[in-house]
């Protein structure tokens, strides 16, 4: 086959280079070596300036080796149930694509946030069924669906996703060798999106175990699934990223990869270039159901914590702080005079939970949990995934402007966890509101003796997405039991305020750069 010319002239200018590389190396070492021999002497010389040192060569992962050695524990899931569909739904003409999350419901195509994060490889609907008509409750229809797994003990314990088994009647299970085994479920966990099954077998391949936290940003990793069925597919890329909050899975710290992954990967590991398994293939970005250069695993770190439990007890008792979390930016720094921009603000605490008994209070800024930094607010529910109920946590905390530290016993299931969110003229004062007391059956409504009502909201407050009805509780941390207490925290502030709104039982803090 012949060489295009340019080729040609390239390969001959590399050569060129490389020939004047050995060649000035060499002019260089005599060189020195007469110098040094002259100055021996006695005679004056010129030291030779030092060549540059060339930049290491770095090779890629044998990738055929990691396949062969960690493909065979890797396995096919084929799962058969029913799901329940409404009027709205689109009972399944779509075999082919990715279910969203938000399937079922009005999703407005530009709006990415509706769309961000679809799920794969879970349940499609079979085609053909029926659309009812005039049906007033949901309906089951018969579904179908195929992702992932892998092996981790020779007796056929198998590590895959919650969304993978979630609704199914029937598991089957295929192995590399083409056998196929009916699994069952042992336990499975919708918050971190973990499950266990079992089939009956044994002396079976085994995934090898890596550590997830060692990992780093760009080192190469690969996957082996089944996307669109196509059994036993490697994919390789790169770690994009560490510890990403998603949402609704606020307790993950997922690992983000450029790897392919398409409906099917879903359960399937993620394997760095020494072969062993450092996540579980979850999630992807995509606005179109497949793949779109952003991928997300689940670290194996936090899939084992939850196996474990499982297989122990066939539940997960997942610990918890009881507070709700909003992430610190600038406007928030500056309210709460920080130094920089980070940490987890307490917007609110429930009552009698771990964080109230530990004394946190909204307004403060969790900023180490446990000698551990917390930067962005998603690493608090982080951190808190892997800990069991009853475990002693230590809080540093930023209140009134210094720092402090907080002891909590992290209780268990209870509620959500921890979640990451005279009348002033309108226009005329910093903040833009207008402003009333509660009036009695408004403070027995709310069960709060403190706070203001907003009847109206313009210009800053406005823009920050103050509405009327609002009830602001408190300013800058501060509580706020009349217009009075509002005003001298608003006159002490420079830049912004964080004002902690309350609306429809909701808490949340509210930046406001000030006019």
């Amino acid at each position: 086959m012949s060489v295009p010319s340019f080729q040609l002239g390239s390969r001959k200018l590399v050569a060129a280079l490389l020939t004047a590389g050995v060649l000035g190396g060499v002019g260089a070492s005599a060189l020195q070596h007469v110098q040094w021999s002259a100055h021996a002497e006695g005679t004056p010389a010129v030291m030779a300036q030092a060549a540059p040192a060339a930049a290491p060569m770095v090779s890629l992962p044998n990738f055929s080796t990691i396949t062969q050695q960690a493909g065979p524990a890797v396995v096919n899931i084929s799962v058969r149930g029913t799901r329940k569909v409404s009027d709205d739904e689109d009972d399944g003409d779509d075999a082919d694509a990715a279910p969203s999350a938000n399937r079922g419901q009005q999703i407005d195509p530009n709006d990415p946030m509706l769309q961000f994060f679809r799920q794969f490889g879970f349940g499609v609907p079979q085609q053909g069924m029926p659309r009812g008509f005039g049906r007033q409750v949901p309906q089951e229809v018969p579904m179908a669906g195929e992702g992932s797994g892998f092996i981790i003990s020779p007796d056929g314990t198998i590590l895959t996703n919650a969304h993978v088994v979630k609704g199914a009647k029937t598991v089957t299970v295929k192995l590399t060798d083409r056998r196929e085994f009916k699994a069952k479920v042992l336990g499975s966990d919708p918050k971190t999106d973990i499950a266990v099954i079992k089939i009956d077998a044994k002396d079976l391949p085994v995934a090898k175990i890596g550590d997830s936290k060692a990992i780093q940003q760009g080192e190469w990793v690969l996957a082996i699934g089944s996307p669109f069925g196509f059994e036993n597919s490697v994919t390789a890329g790169v770690v994009s990223a560490k510890g990403r909050a998603l949402p609704d899975d606020s307790s993950v710290p997922f690992i983000q990869t450029d790897v392919a992954i398409n409906p099917g990967n879903s359960g399937g590991p993620l394997i760095n270039a020494r072969g062993e398994v450092v996540g579980i293939n979850s999630q992807i970005y995509s606005k179109s159901g497949g793949y779109q250069g952003l991928s997300f695993a689940i670290p194996i770190d936090l899939a084992v914590n939850i196996k474990d439990q499982i297989v122990s007890h066939g539940k997960v008792d997942h610990a918890r702080l009881g507070v709700v979390i909003q992430e610190v930016n600038q406007a928030f720094a500056d309210s709460f005079k920080l130094p920089k921009p980070e940490g987890a603000l307490v917007a609110s605490v429930e009552k009698g939970g771990p964080a109230d008994k530990a004394g946190l209070q909204p307004g403060d800024v969790i900023t180490g949990y446990n000698g551990q930094a917390i930067v962005s607010s998603n690493d608090l529910p982080a951190a808190i995934a892997t800990a069991r109920p009853g475990t002693k946590a230590e809080l540093q905390v930023w209140r009134g402007g210094k720092a402090t530290s907080l002891q909590a016993t992290l209780g268990g299931n209870v509620s959500k966890g921890e979640q990451v969110a005279g009348n002033e003229k309108v226009g005329k004062g910093k903040l833009g509101l207008a402003l009333r007391e509660l009036t009695p059956q408004e403070k027995q409504a709310s069960g709060s003796q403190q706070g203001l009502i907003v009847e109206q909201a313009a210009g800053p407050a406005a823009l920050a997405g103050v509405q009327p009805g609002d009830v602001v509780l408190s300013v800058n941390g501060a509580a706020v039991n009349g217009i009075e207490d509002l005003r001298k925290q608003v006159a002490q502030s420079d830049k912004s305020v964080a004002l902690l709104i309350e609306r429809n039982g909701q808490k949340i803090f509210v930046p406001v750069q000030l006019g």
